[in-house]
């Protein structure tokens, strides 16, 4: 959704005409959840995606009828339709999407911004397609028409993006807030919420692709080392920051970063780095904790962290020898296989082939 809100904020800036259509509901398998969006421009240009491809063609046609004039409008396609195996939606899925243009005074310019800089943001937009709000950072920026509804969208707004959440949510008439005395309407809300950070400790070559991988699948990369040789800004592209530290001293000053989003990755392979930093990690709020290293390696390492006062419980939350089992070679497939295990890990999910499981493919 990033790219998709900083490319219709440059088409806002051009005047380039578009409509956003945005995922508000979904049942069964579908492969993107709510405030999933993709932008159809007036010279047909496609941004996004709502359904991974099943019915994007349809959803094209639609937003080409609200740039000729049409109302923004709610549709829904699933496999229960008729018209299902037209529009290819066959997974099992059902999904809503609201359709509308984006006119000139949306405040996308603040939302683009707000989003480069990590900052909690939410883009609020009312069914009926008038108006809209960014909200975030207790300022609000955008009007939906009237004072007394730009505040219980705002709180409406506040709720969903303390916890990351976008969907539909109603506003005003008591619903919010009592004193709001506005009326009550279907609001949607499409959280952006900060960047989860992937820390790697140790700029040796398998930290490369990590970095960049993990860049392209949302992190705020950081990589940091004690040697300068290694610790080069050009040698990590991907990265936000690259920094010339001991890794233990570095987590030190910048803990009150780390929570449970949060996945640390260590692979300097050398205990006076790893032993202190992974101490310090364990102890954590962070969500991912990995070392890189063989079985040997692995059994000297708990020893060291036993010896440094690490508990067993602490010591339960280490994933080493890092990443998932794929039969991998090289820093490139490495990366896949540790980040395929981070993403694992914050999804809940099973790591196992899906030809082994039941049910639906895509979780709740």
């Amino acid at each position: 959704m990033r790219h998709v809100i900083d490319q219709a904020a440059a088409w806002q800036r051009s005047g380039t005409r578009f409509a956003m259509a945005t995922v508000v509901r979904t049942w069964g398998s579908s492969p993107h959840g709510p405030g999933a969006s993709m932008l159809v421009s007036e010279e047909g240009r496609i941004v996004g995606s709502v359904s991974g491809g099943c019915v994007e063609a349809a959803v094209c046609a639609v937003a080409e009828e609200v740039l000729a004039g049409a109302a923004p409008t709610l549709e829904r396609w699933g496999v229960g339709d008729e018209d299902a195996f037209a529009v290819g939606l066959t997974c099992g899925g059902t999904i809503e999407v609201l359709v509308r243009e984006v006119g000139a005074g949306a405040p996308l310019g603040r939302l683009a911004a707000d989003i480069a800089a990590g900052a909690p943001v939410a883009l609020v937009t009312p069914v009926d397609g008038s108006g809209c709000l960014v909200v975030g950072g207790g300022t609000t920026t955008g009007s939906l028409g009237d004072p007394r509804a730009d505040r219980a969208a705002t709180l409406a707004a506040e709720g969903m993006l303390g916890c990351g959440a976008s969907g539909l949510v109603t506003s005003g008439n008591g619903a919010i807030d009592d004193t709001s005395c506005a009326p009550e309407r279907e609001l949607l809300v499409q959280s952006f919420a900060s960047r989860p950070r992937l820390l790697i400790f140790g700029a040796a070559e398998f930290a490369r692709p990590l970095a960049d991988i993990g860049a392209a699948l949302g992190h705020r990369v950081t990589v940091c080392d004690a040697r300068p040789a290694f610790a080069a800004a050009e040698r990590f592209p991907g990265a936000d920051d690259v920094v010339t530290e001991r890794p233990d001293r570095w987590f030190r000053a910048h803990e009150d970063l780390v929570d449970t989003s949060t996945a640390v990755c260590v692979l300097t392979h050398d205990t006076r780095f790893d032993v202190p930093v992974l101490g310090l990690a364990l102890r954590s709020r962070a969500g991912y904790v990995g070392a890189m290293g063989s079985r040997r390696t692995h059994e000297d390492r708990l020893g060291r962290l036993r010896k440094a006062g690490t508990t067993e419980a602490e010591l339960a939350r280490l994933r080493s020898p890092i990443g998932l089992d794929l039969g991998g070679r090289g820093p490139e497939e490495t990366a896949v296989s540790i980040l395929a295990e981070i993403v694992a890990v914050r999804r809940g999910g099973t790591a196992l082939p899906l030809t082994l499981r039941t049910g639906p493919v895509h979780r709740a």
